[in-house]
């Protein structure tokens, strides 16, 4: 098995955690179970006691399209795809333009901005153990049952590429930070939303050492240059706290915690 070096204190977006040995996923799916997958850590936190990783290898960087479908491996990122749509006149993928992240992450979260999300076109995924049709898979809002790899996705095909679009997405999202951050910290419960429930227990904008929950958008745990993981896991949890004990309602992580000891209260 081959293996990537990779500092993640440069490589996640985040920009927490230290070096680590990473394993390809290449052909060969021994063991891979013991492992857990990584994409680009753009909605990752690296904890201080990681478990294993592995990263799937460039030859699942790849998009194509055959027999009247988009063929995208599942190391694709999601800059690339927005290209390649763009580029060749394909409809309904205008939002990852403006969507951190890879191909397989993506699916794996049912990731979009508001309505527009990757399982709207999805017609089937490869993972180690064989392909999988839309319909047997369990899917909601930023989640999904997936729990393997997803190596390859196949997406029912439309021409019109919008750019309209691609400007409405950019709007969407022009009152998050550009601090350092993991993206949205917590998923929006039904009826509400996350960075309305953090403002209104008073930690909008709150510190500890160099991560806070932004005032610019208090859903975002951002880090201000030399941010711990420890003092990022502490505020998660102290909001966790305050919006339970204020509004009886359990906000649900919607980073991705790899820590083999930390835990979140919900």
């Amino acid at each position: 098995m081959q293996f990537r070096t990779i500092d993640f204190s440069k490589y996640s977006s985040f920009k927490i955690g230290g070096l680590i040995d990473v394993a390809l996923l290449q052909d060969n799916f021994d063991n891979i179970y013991d492992y857990s997958i990584i994409g680009s850590c753009s909605n990752t936190l690296i904890g201080t006691n990681p478990p294993k990783l592995m990263m799937l290898d460039k030859m699942y960087d790849y998009i194509k399209i055959e027999e009247n479908l988009l063929k995208i491996g599942g190391a694709t990122p999601s800059g690339k795809i927005a290209s390649f749509c763009k580029r060749h006149n394909v409809a309904n993928f205008e939002f990852l333009a403006h969507l951190p992240g890879k191909l397989g992450g993506l699916v794996r979260m049912n990731a979009g901005l508001k309505t527009f999300e990757i399982f709207n076109n999805l017609v089937t995924i490869t993972t180690p153990s064989g392909v999988k049709e839309r319909r047997e898979i369990s899917f909601g809002y930023r989640s999904t049952n997936i729990q393997e790899p997803i190596l390859e996705a196949t997406f029912s095909l439309d021409y019109g590429f919008d750019a309209t679009k691609v400007a409405m997405f950019k709007k969407m999202r022009a009152n998050q930070p550009s601090t350092p951050s993991a993206g949205s910290c917590f998923k929006n419960p039904d009826g509400d939303y996350a960075g309305r429930l953090i403002e209104a227990v008073g930690l909008k904008g709150e510190k500890l050492g160099d991560i806070a929950f932004s005032p610019v958008h208090a859903n975002f745990l951002v880090n201000n240059g030399s941010g711990k993981f420890d003092d990022a896991l502490k505020l998660i949890n102290e909001a966790q706290k305050r919006v339970y004990e204020t509004f009886g309602i359990k906000l649900e992580c919607e980073i991705i915690l790899l820590d083999t000891q930390a835990k979140t209260l919900f």
